[in-house]
């Protein structure tokens, strides 16, 4: 993705910018959440299409009463959209918009997604391959290591690490990733312009550079409280699963977790000391129903099959997070195999180690339930 809105010597089409700039004038307009938005798209199409629609056209929606449909069209207007494309473009921030290709095929299968991402660094294809992990901003010793610590196994499997870069430890998930060498993702409550808390611009900086900062949140928003729990939605939703650590009864890492349960995401919880106030949300979670983690093993295998496949490189393709475990001849064979039956014989010929150790590989990869031998000597994956 491209950290420019669009590439030098590649002008957009005229209809794709009006789009773009609808789409920000309509993110403008406060009460159009992304509900609303959707609801509006339903009925009139495009962005284009809800702002040249009448004040009583935008009655017929639901939602949206006399108060709104006036806002619609008197509050987010051309020179609004213009200045913050503006600020978008001096800030070097990419918009992502919903129904476009770059969009993250991940948020669109969550019941509100964000009718626009601003993005500051860059966002991969492989960036689908995430976990999250969230927990207390005012945390022990205890939850700062522990975040650090599967931050960095995550990181160093392959997985980018998705948080919140609020103090404690989100923060020290993203310090992990980074101390790694991994691809970290920070979602914002606020817009861009405005690094909230003030003393992680640095960490803000060092994300951009290997990973990227998102929100749904205009340029200059500045922090208010309901946003918080709004912008959880996005972290869950970005990611596969996600990890809590050292989250008390009132945190509100406990709206991530909710959000997960709701998006169909695996939940995990490390467990800390039962007399720990710090503690007592992830302990509640474990009797839940959440499941017990110690480390990054635990996690890998636990998350489920990809919707789709990832492709890292030419030769490999990620279906299950426990694959990024295999040592590399495991990897090797198992991206000679692939979902259609293949003959165990063909392995053999393709694989550039002996044939018996290529039969004990399938065996282990058969173990860790990857493959799958079948009928006449042919093997497939999962």
């Amino acid at each position: 993705m491209s950290d420019e809105l669009f590439p030098e010597d590649d002008v957009p089409p005229v209809d794709a910018e009006r789009e773009l700039l609808d789409v920000l004038r309509l993110n403008l307009v406060p009460g159009v959440g992304p509900r609303t938005y959707q609801l509006l798209l339903e009925r009139f199409g495009s962005a284009t299409g809800i702002l040249r629609a009448t004040i009583s056209q935008l009655q017929e929606v639901s939602n949206v009463g006399p108060k709104l449909a006036m806002s619609v069209v008197t509050h987010g207007t051309e020179q609004a959209a213009r200045e913050e494309l503006e600020r978008m473009r001096v800030a070097n921030v990419t918009a992502i918009v919903r129904g476009r290709d770059d969009y993250p095929a991940a948020l669109e299968r969550i019941p509100d997604p964000p009718t626009v991402l601003y993005c500051q660094g860059t966002l991969l294809k492989s960036d689908e391959l995430a976990v999250a992990i969230v927990g207390s901003r005012h945390c022990t010793t205890y939850g700062r290591q522990q975040a650090f610590r599967l931050a960095q196994s995550l990181a160093r499997a392959g997985i980018t690490v998705v948080s919140g870069l609020a103090r404690g430890i989100d923060a020290e998930a993203h310090k992990g990733a980074l101390e790694a060498g991994g691809r970290t993702v920070a979602v914002c409550a606020t817009g861009l312009n405005t690094v909230y808390p003030p003393e992680h611009k640095e960490l803000a900086e060092l994300v951009k550079q290997h990973g990227c900062l998102l929100t749904e949140s205009p340029m200059d928003q500045t922090p208010k409280s309901g946003l918080f729990p709004q912008r959880n939605r996005i972290i869950s939703g970005l990611s596969l699963g996600v990890v809590l650590i050292e989250a008390g009864r009132n945190s509100g890492a406990l709206h991530t977790a909710r959000h997960a349960m709701e998006q169909n995401r695996d939940l995990f919880a490390l467990p800390g000391r039962v007399d720990s106030e710090a503690s007592l949300g992830c302990l509640d979670l474990i009797r839940d129903g959440a499941m017990l983690i110690r480390g990054v093993d635990d996690v890998l295998q636990a998350l489920g099959p990809l919707v789709s496949p990832v492709q890292r490189s030419t030769a490999e393709t990620i279906r299950k997070p426990a694959e990024l475990q295999l040592s590399e001849q495991e990897r090797e064979i198992l991206n000679l195999v692939t979902a259609e039956p293949v003959p165990i014989d063909e392995v053999l010929r393709a694989a550039t180690i002996p044939p018996s150790r290529v039969l004990a590989t399938l065996t282990v990869l058969e173990m860790k339930r990857l493959v799958r031998r079948l009928p006449g000597g042919y093997i497939a994956r999962y």
